[in-house]
């Protein structure tokens, strides 16, 4: 079964591309996504089920006990980062550390950094696309993880410029 997270991700790049039609299978479901927001979803094992998405994908409210639960995980006070220079995510995909499983990650944390250097593999759609820094400096902090769906403009990278 395919999470609703999931889903959304695989709407908005379907919608951010000249993609008209997606079609996955996983574990026995069948998810077909085709434009303009039409959205089948189709268990194997079970009778057909059709889902219409409106152009905005439904949102799930977080519960009171979820929000506080949050709350108590985020930091209270962030040193600012108005001074750092944000890589951001130009696609909706899948971040990547390192060229390979076995490979070390292509930037740590420390590390300096120039205009050219690849500072991570953002994957779509089976397509593996290398991200450049796009600025001299030095890595300051790296907020995503290895394997991490991201999103399009999402910040990956805090870098301190020289």
């Amino acid at each position: 079964m395919f999470k609703l997270s999931e889903i959304k991700e695989l709407i908005k790049l379907v919608d951010q591309t000249s993609v008209h039609e997606l079609e996955i299978e996983n574990e026995g479901t069948r998810l077909l996504i085709r434009k303009p927001g039409k959205t089948e979803v189709v268990n194997v094992q079970a009778a057909p089920i059709t889902h219409t998405y409106a152009p905005a994908p439904m949102v799930a409210q977080p519960s009171a006990q979820a929000e506080q639960q949050q709350a108590a995980q985020e930091p209270t006070a962030r040193p600012s980062t108005d001074h750092l220079h944000q890589i951001v995510s130009p696609m909706v995909g899948t971040f990547y550390s390192s060229p390979t499983p076995e490979a070390g990650s292509f930037v740590k944390i420390g590390d300096r950094v120039h205009e050219k250097s690849v500072v991570c593999i953002l994957e779509a759609m089976k397509l593996m696309n290398e991200l450049e820094a796009e600025v001299n400096g030095e890595i300051v902090e790296i907020l995503v993880t290895n394997g991490q769906l991201v999103e399009y403009g999402q910040p990956l990278f805090l870098v301190k410029p020289e």
